[in-house]
């Protein structure tokens, strides 16, 4: 294909929707994303496939190649419009100064640069990273970088227990979609401002620390979440069960530790966990004690 940049192949966000052609069922990308995800949410990536896609929107198989040339693109532009959803969520929770964004009752502005991203506003961050011309962040900058960083990663997390197989995605191939740019961009700026935060390479270990404990946090509550479902035994449940043990176990005296953290210590549920984790991991990579 011939393209502005040559002969390179254009990727899949790039490259033009096929012209429009008369048939019974019309198509697009949006369209086959939206029949993709909804059956991913229900049958899981296993059960996903072309062939399936393409009896839920009453077409033949071989029409659907015309839009996506495999299933990793399909997978793409899947974890791209959650992406979208994400950076909807997180900017209207930052801008509305809601429970999740910690803004102390100031109301923060999420981003002030929108990026147009197939014809879809999609907010960015108001500052670039600027690592080497940095300047010190009065206070209110600070409140701003935090409750946008904490409102990114909610939103994320709601996303992947609304949607199981993403998390499955996460931490696999990169993903370099419009709006996943858009939400690295939005947290990047916003964790550039933080105190600890002083150059690029300290930008790239906080980031690739916080996306660490992303990843790890929102894999296992769905793993849970789908052990409980298979098993049809909850955590409660679980620890019920096996309770007599550690009761038998922790009266040998090996194991103090432990025993403190399972009789003294604080059994929340996932939703809190998450978010005091979430701020403990924040307070420690910015160097920003809440």
């Amino acid at each position: 294909m011939d393209t502005p940049y040559g002969s390179e192949p254009l990727a899949i966000w790039e490259r033009p929707e096929p012209q429009p052609r008369a048939a019974p069922v019309p198509l697009s990308r949006a369209k086959i994303v939206a029949v993709a995800i909804r059956l991913a949410d229900e049958q899981g990536l296993d059960g996903l496939s072309i062939r399936k896609i393409a009896k839920e929107l009453g077409v033949g198989p071989m029409r659907l190649y015309d839009y996506v040339t495999n299933r990793a693109e399909l997978l793409d532009l899947m974890v791209d419009a959650v992406y979208g959803q994400i950076a909807d969520a997180s900017g209207q929770t930052a801008q509305t100064g809601g429970r999740a964004a910690e803004t102390g009752g100031q109301r923060v502005e999420a981003g002030g640069r929108a990026a147009e991203t197939g014809g879809q506003r999609v907010e960015t961050g108001g500052r670039a990273a600027g690592a080497g011309r940095r300047r010190v962040a009065g206070a209110g900058e600070q409140a701003e970088w935090r409750a946008t960083v904490l409102a990114v990663a909610r939103a994320t997390r709601v996303a992947a227990l609304e949607h199981e197989w993403f998390a499955d995605l996460l931490g696999g191939r990169p993903h370099l979609g419009p709006h996943t740019l858009a939400v690295g961009e939005l947290n990047a700026a916003a964790l550039s401002q933080a105190p600890a935060v002083h150059d690029i390479d300290d930008l790239q270990r906080t980031i690739g620390a916080l996306n660490s404990f992303l990843i790890g946090a929102l894999r296992r509550e769905v793993t849970e979440r789908r052990t409980a479902r298979t098993t049809g035994t909850d955590v409660p449940a679980f620890q019920a069960g096996l309770g007599p043990y550690l009761t038998r176990m922790f009266t040998t005296g090996r194991y103090p530790t432990i025993a403190r953290l399972v009789v003294d210590g604080s059994h929340l549920d996932a939703e809190e966990t998450f978010n005091r984790t979430l701020t403990t991991v924040l307070d420690g990579i910015t160097g920003a004690p809440a």
